[in-house]
């Protein structure tokens, strides 16, 4: 994300794809919070018919429809010093079909984060933007999971005795052997090692991933239509 920030400098926004739950909406407040003067963030899963209105019919006019997304938001947005973050944003094909025409605008800088399943098919009757960087996002990996565990040096040891061509020892490897299969246990979904390293509870993080499951299968159930019943 620094790197498209840097490189592309507003000539391109940033598509963020991953499936639900990995934390897309999270790392971009994190980022819009830390890397730019203001932003706003639109949730296009839970926004008002004013917003909707706004993308649809008030888009034409650049002015305006900045002035009223900052108006309504209640946030300054300064020239090449703001984020406009577009979440879900599958679920608004014709903002999606605007990008093309905020980024040549090129005031602020744009993100956009969509949903594997929805982003791939929500796509009717819009022309897809070529001014997007896509990027995908994945669950946390072992080296992730041991750094939300407090663990920052245990990686960087496996890979200087891998340089080295040296064995990690008999008690070192096993206390990784144990960390990798409470990794294999819990998963890389955030909310699972959150609930996990809370209280180094297996049940919580379980019943987070069936949560997860269950949003799942809601999803796929959306798209399979007459085959939904075989979504188990």
């Amino acid at each position: 994300m620094l790197d498209w920030k840097r490189n592309r400098a507003g000539k391109t926004a940033l598509l963020i794809e991953g499936a639900r739950r990995v934390g897309k909406s999270f790392i971009c407040k994190e980022f819009a919070s830390r890397e730019y003067y203001s932003y706003i963030i639109i949730d296009f899963a839970d926004i008002d018919q004013t917003i909707r209105e706004l993308f649809i019919n008030d888009s034409y006019d650049r002015n305006l429809f900045f002035s009223k997304l900052s108006s309504y938001f209640r946030v300054e947005l300064i020239n090449r010093k703001s984020l406009i973050v577009f979440d879900e944003i599958q679920l608004l094909p014709r903002a999606r079909q605007l990008i093309k025409y905020l980024v040549a605008d090129g005031r602020y800088d744009y993100i956009e984060t969509g949903s594997l399943l929805s982003i791939k098919t929500n796509i009717q009757d819009i022309v897809i933007p070529s001014e997007e960087q896509r990027v995908a996002m994945h669950p946390l990996d072992f080296e992730e999971f041991l750094w939300a565990m407090g663990d920052t040096a245990t990686v960087p040891a496996i890979q200087e005795f891998y340089e080295k061509r040296m064995p990690l020892g008999q008690a070192l490897h096993r206390r990784v052997l144990n960390d990798f299969r409470q990794y294999m246990l819990v998963g890389g979904m955030p909310q699972a090692v959150l609930a996990y390293v809370r209280n180094k509870d297996f049940a919580g993080a379980d019943q987070v991933k069936r949560d997860i499951l269950d949003l799942y299968r809601s999803d796929i159930g959306k798209f399979a239509r007459a085959h939904a019943g075989r979504v188990v």
